[in-house]
């Protein structure tokens, strides 16, 4: 009876590049028309849109390469690397939407550095929201 071939085992990152169902796209058009009719329904200011799409697109550019990056201090074990990049140049508002998918170790390590440092209270209410 012939042996059935055996695959090494994936690790994680391997098994989110190759998965198609872990990806889900949503066109511009899609999207401008839903904030379009949200608009026009009253339900948000075309500002409140327009910072909503730019902040989805922002989003969508830079978690392939927030999660490459991670993977790699990972596998280089680069502790001494910050979670955020640039961080100290970026507004509140900036750092909490990058707060996203941090692990738990990597989110106590900004909270104890912007405790030390800026002690923004915004920055710091997500934190604890993330680690609770």
């Amino acid at each position: 009876m012939p042996q059935a071939k055996k695959t090494p085992p994936e690790d994680e990152s391997s098994r989110s590049v190759l998965n198609p169902l872990d990806v889900m796209v949503i066109t511009r058009e899609r999207l401008q028309d839903t904030l379009d009719d949200a608009v026009r329904r009253g339900r948000m200011t075309r500002d409140d849109a327009t910072d909503l799409l730019a902040e989805i697109v922002r989003r969508a550019i830079s978690a392939p390469t927030d999660r490459v990056m991670r993977e790699v201090r990972r596998v280089t074990g680069a502790a001494d690397v910050f979670p955020i990049d640039e961080y100290d140049e970026l507004t509140a508002a900036q750092i909490v939407s990058r707060l996203g998918e941090l692990p738990v170790g990597e989110l106590r390590r900004v909270r104890d550095y912007e405790r030390r440092n800026a002690n923004r209270k915004t920055v710091l209410a997500a934190l604890d929201a993330k680690l609770a």
